[in-house]
This record gives structure tokens, C-alpha cells and sequence, in this order.
């Protein structure tokens, strides 16, 4: 019978030593992450207060209490981190879905809002009795550092650990990242898309499918992650051939993908006789399309405001979100480019992510590749910060904290800036 060699105990040491030190640098990675995560949240919550302390003590001498006809004379904290899109939110944890759909312009519901987010407000909420806007902003908190700290893993198994430090440290800053500290479910989104493109990178199939088919049932642009996985798929069954019983296991990740999307789906058909009630409500009520001609049309819209008409969207009549949509779709470029300078690093699974999201961004008439957008294709945004150094890093990172002070107050109060 044969026996396994007994190790050298010298090697067994230096083994021991490699583990430990590979250990203690994990750690150190993570404590990094999570401590420049924490900062960035301290950051939007002391704008937040401060905003709230200026409008409530000068608002009513000011006119700052103007700013839109939806302010109130004296915004909460509560009522800066729900905007938007939050407040929908903690409608639908409240009170449901409606059972029909409305087919007319401006009749908002909740139908245009996907359920996985405020079911987990609302059962987080039954739990520990913090009401529906305390669990939605726990959530959106503790999701956000959870994302990205699997974000950070991504950068750092693409770039290495320096690079992935200053690309975390940049996205943690950067504009978008203020619905990590709001009522938003792209945290709870970007989790679950991290969490299958790592799943997809270790082959493991039937997980990475039910993370993306979670992540179909938080929000419309997750739709995204069934040709990520089905892509996946493809390249495994295409290395290993069709034969290999465990290359056909690949297929579980794209049949999986969609589950949340069918399954919400399902519901709408019982619930209100159509299973496509989602759609028409953002189609018809939200105003939501989609056209090529998104970007020139803002550009043109903005030309228009500036030399032409002006409007009621902002200081001096400018659409600050056309200014957005603008600088954001530039970025976006930029930083594809950036990606493509470091293509062989890059998976082609974060390729179909990006360019599938940056492609609903474009030709969105609603959503245009705006902060928010941008931090959904994270690697656009870890491609800045990875290819940076330097000057031109501390640049760029001054540039992102110095934006995200001007914009973030803009969009807790009023309706002028979207998130």
C-alpha cells in the first residue's frame, strides 16, 4: 500500500507563513473597503443634515424652500433620503400593487416598481419594528457595503490589489453612489449581479442563475444578466464541448436568470390580468421609451434652453439632468475605452454586463447615462479608477468628491436633479 509523503516540516512552516500572510492580507483589504465605504456614507449623511439645518433655519427668508412645488417647508432627513423614487417604495412596502392598470400619462402607480426590494423592506420592517423607511435605508446601506466589497474583489482579481484600491476609493466617491445612502435598490441590484459574475467566474452555475433571476425581480436594467449568463454558458459548452455532462450543467445559469422577472410576471397576470401590467405602467404612466436618438435629443434640448427658450427645470431655466445625462455620457466613453485598453484583464462576462447596461442607458429617454447609471456599469467607473495614478488620479478623485458635494443637496430636495 502506498503512503502520501509526510511534508518537510520547514516547507509545512513556510506554507503556514504564505497562508497567514495571505490571510492577514485579505483582511487588510477588506478593513480598506469597508473603511472608505463608511467615509462616503458620512459624507452623504453630513450633506444631508447640513441641508437640512440651512433650508429649515433660512428657507422661508430665501426662497430655497422654491425649489420645487413638492418641498416641504421644512425637509426631515427622512424625507431627503426617500426621494424620488424612494418614496414609491415605501408605497409599494405600504400599501401593494393596484389591481389594474392605468392607461394614461401622469396617473402614477406602483406597478412600474419591481417587488423584491420593498418585500424585503417590508418584512424587514415586521421584524425589527423600524417602520418601512428605517428598513429601506438599512437595506439600501448594508447592501451597498456588501456590494462593494464584492465589487472591490472583482477589481482586485482584474487589476491587482493597488489598482483595485484606487478604482474602490473612487467609486466609493463617485456622484451615483448617493442611492447607497437613500431608498433605491441598486445596491440590492449590483449585490446580486456581483455575486453571479463571481459565481460565474468559480463555474458555479445553478448559483450564479439565481442570483441573476433575483436580481430581474429588483429592477428592470438586471434584465441585463441573462445574456451575461447565457454567454457564460456558451464559452463553457464551447471550451468543454456539449458532451461534457459538467459543461451542460452551464445551462443552468441562463435558464435560471430570468426566474424573478417570469415569476413577477405570473403575479401580474392574476393580480391584475395582465402579465405585462409592469411594462405599460412604465411605459404609459412613468413616460418611460426608448430611441436611439436619446443622447442628440437631450443635446439638442439643452442648446434649445440655453440660447433659445430656457424652461422651468432648474437655475436659469437649464435641465440640470440634460446637463448630467451629457457629462455622464462622455464618462461613460472615456471609460469604455479605458476597459478596452485593459481588455485582456477583463472578463467577457463584466463585457455583456457593461455594454448591455450602457446600451439601456443611451436609449433611454428617461434614464440616460446619468450618475446612478453609470455606478449600475460599475466597471466603466473601476476602469477610471484602475488606469489612473498619480496626478491625474487625485485629479480625477478631487473632481468626483468636489461633484458629488455640489449635486448630492440638489438631489435630496425638490425635483429638479434625479439621482
Amino acid at each position: 500500500m502506498t503512503t502520501l509523503p509526510e511534508a518537510h516540516p520547514v516547507q509545512a512552516r513556510r506554507w503556514s507563513v504564505a497562508a497567514i500572510r495571505a490571510s492577514l492580507a485579505g483582511t487588510s483589504r477588506l478593513r480598506y473597503t469597508l473603511y472608505v465605504y463608511l467615509a462616503s456614507r458620512l459624507l452623504y449623511l453630513l450633506l444631508a443634515v447640513v441641508e437640512m439645518l440651512v433650508i429649515g433655519a433660512f428657507g422661508s427668508h430665501t426662497g430655497l424652500n422654491s425649489l420645487s412645488a413638492s418641498t416641504v417647508a421644512h425637509p426631515t432627513l427622512g424625507s431627503e433620503l426617500s426621494n424620488w423614487d424612494g418614496k414609491w417604495y415605501l408605497l409599494t412596502a405600504a400599501h401593494g400593487y393596484d389591481h389594474r392598470v392605468y392607461h394614461h400619462a401622469g396617473d402614477y402607480q406602483t406597478l412600474g416598481f419591481m417587488p423584491l426590494y420593498p418585500m424585503l423592506m417590508w418584512a424587514l420592517a415586521q421584524v425589527t419594528q423600524i417602520g418601512n423607511l428605517g428598513a429601506g435605508l438599512a437595506l439600501s446601506l448594508i447592501f451597498g457595503a456588501i456590494a462593494t466589497v464584492l465589487i472591490a474583489q472583482l477589481a482586485e482579481a482584474w487589476w491587482g490589489p493597488e489598482r483595485a484600491r484606487r478604482a474602490i476609493l473612487l467609486w466609493c466617491f463617485f456622484p451615483g453612489t448617493v442611492v447607497f445612502s437613500m431608498v433605491y435598490t441598486e445596491s440590492l441590484t449590483l449585490t446580486l449581479i456581483a455575486s453571479c459574475l463571481i459565481l460565474l467566474r468559480r463555474r458555479r452555475w445553478a448559483w450564479a442563475g439565481l442570483c441573476a433571476g433575483a436580481a430581474t425581480a429588483v429592477a428592470p436594467v438586471a434584465l441585463s444578466a441573462i445574456p451575461v449568463c447565457a454567454v457564460a454558458a456558451g464559452l463553457e459548452l464551447r471550451e468543454r464541448g456539449w458532451r461534457d455532462p459538467e459543461a451542460r450543467r452551464a445551462l443552468l445559469a441562463p435558464l435560471l436568470s430570468p426566474l424573478g422577472a417570469a415569476c413577477f410576471a405570473i403575479f401580474l397576470w392574476f393580480w391584475t390580468g395582465s402579465p405585462l401590467a409592469d411594462y405599460t405602467a412604465q411605459h404609459v404612466e412613468w413616460s418611460e421609451s426608448s430611441t436611439p436618438f436619446a443622447v442628440p435629443h437631450v443635446f439638442f434640448s439643452i442648446i434649445q434652453q440655453l440660447f433659445i427658450s430656457g424652461g422651468t427645470h432648474g437655475p436659469a431655466g437649464i435641465d440640470l439632468n440634460g446637463i448630467l445625462a451629457l457629462a455622464g455620457t462622455a464618462f461613460l466613453f472615456w471609460g469604455l475605452k479605458l476597459m478596452w485598453d485593459n481588455r485582456a484583464r477583463i472578463p467577457v462576462t463584466a463585457w455583456v454586463w457593461t455594454l448591455c447596461v450602457a446600451l439601456l442607458a443611451l436609449t433611454s429617454s428617461r434614464t440616460p447615462p446619468n450618475p446612478r447609471m453609470l455606478v449600475v456599469t460599475f466597471p466603466v467607473v473601476l476602469a477610471v479608477g484602475a488606469a489612473l495614478s498619480g496626478r491625474g488620479y487625485r485629479r480625477a478623485l478631487g473632481w468626483m468628491i468636489t461633484t458629488t458635494v455640489v449635486i448630492t443637496p440638489i438631489t435630496y430636495v425638490g425635483l429638479w436633479l434625479r439621482p
